[in-house]
């Protein structure tokens, strides 16, 4: 159970455009922003931040979602690894993809452009941090320097949004739930204090 309650979308009505995105592209607004918006400025700024560092840029979205649920694996956030394997699969990441992301270094199914970014998050979300000089140079045979701020800016907003979501307890919705139950449960996730 949530250390906070979220906010009701109809509780700040100054973000319903936004609100709106997020149930048509998501299917649901995430209880973590609706916790947010408790102070609208902050929630307004990590919007910003949000869409910033995932849909802009020259790095394709779908390796974004696989980069942000490897960094959130990483952190052993659960609520985070539902939310990615829910918008990996809305990005169009394969879901054979999604069920063997754990295993990026391995499978077939992934590229060695995939695997440098995939590995840096693996790396850079762990405590303490394990990135070196070696992960940036693989990085750099598939990325330029404004791709790997990118893919850099990716796992730290995940940083963040790790550290927000397991401190708090949010619970988790029912549709990342489903979403993760069916791609990535094989991996050994369950909800954890995610669970409502």
């Amino acid at each position: 159970m949530a250390h906070v309650k979220p906010l009701s979308r109809d509780e700040v009505p100054q973000f319903r455009e936004r609100f709106e995105h997020y149930a048509t592209t998501r299917g649901f607004v995430p209880n973590s922003i609706l916790t947010m918006s408790r102070r609208p400025a902050i929630a307004e700024a990590f919007m910003e931040l949000n869409r910033a560092v995932l849909y802009q840029g020259t790095v394709e979205e779908q390796l974004k979602m696989l980069v942000s649920l490897v960094a959130s694996q990483a952190a052993g956030c659960r609520y985070c690894q539902a939310h990615m394997a829910n918008l990996s699969s809305i990005y169009r990441a394969e879901d054979e993809k999604i069920r063997r992301v754990w295993e990026f270094e391995s499978s077939p199914l992934f590229s060695e452009r995939e695997r440098a970014a995939l590995r840096l998050a693996w790396k850079a979300a762990t405590v303490p941090n394990q990135a070196t000089g070696a992960d940036f140079e693989a990085l750099r045979k598939h990325f330029d320097d404004g791709q790997i701020v990118e893919i850099v800016a990716t796992i730290a907003l995940f940083g963040y949004l790790n550290r927000w979501n397991d401190t708090m307890a949010t619970d988790l919705e029912e549709r990342p739930q489903q979403v993760a139950a069916r791609s990535i449960s094989a991996a050994g996730w369950t909800p954890g204090k995610h669970a409502t």
